[in-house]
């Protein structure tokens, strides 16, 4: 078997398993909506245009996801400052506590799947995720490498949402 090989299975039991923990959780939300709010909490404010191309997803589609969340009260929508035309969109509050509500619901729905790994096994997972994140740039969580503690990132998210309603303020 050649890496490439090792590489695509990885990838396709990752996605696979994904899937089976995300129905586990019973959720109706979409998984689009999660992956946004990711991407806004990992990237801060983003043009909708970029939020739609970092997702993957045509811009059309993007919008009637953000008019969705920003409905449910996941993220918040206002103008460019430079661009009128362009719509910035941030994650509030409110959302990213949804999102960490979200991904301890999946962590939970999670573990039977893997809980009868062995410890070598284990650290084969732990090895591949900080070798695979480093190269997608994300710092791995948890691993010595690691100096921004998973609460700090969401300190600073959240940091970022308040800044941009309080922008948002000022602008109405």
């Amino acid at each position: 078997m050649t890496r490439d090989d090792d590489l695509q299975r990885l990838l396709l039991a990752v996605h696979a398993l994904t899937r089976v923990a995300a129905l586990d959780t019973n959720s109706d939300a979409p998984a689009a909506q999660w992956r946004t709010l990711t991407l806004l909490r990992d990237h801060g404010p983003q043009r909708l245009g970029d939020l739609a191309t970092l997702s993957r997803v045509t811009q059309p589609g993007m919008t009637r996801l953000i008019r969705q969340m920003a409905a449910a009260g996941l993220v918040s929508r206002r103008s460019h400052p430079d661009d009128s035309r362009v719509s910035v969109v941030a994650a509030t509050e409110d959302g990213l506590d949804a999102l960490e509500r979200w991904y301890e619901l999946f962590r939970a729905a999670l573990a039977p799947h893997v809980a009868d790994l062995s410890p070598a096994e284990w650290e084969a997972v732990s090895t591949a995720a900080s070798a695979l994140s480093r190269q997608v740039g994300m710092a791995p969580v948890g691993s010595n490498e690691h100096t921004e503690k998973p609460s700090d990132q969401v300190r600073a998210s959240r940091g970022a949402a308040r800044r941009f309603e309080e922008e948002r303020e000022v602008v109405r």
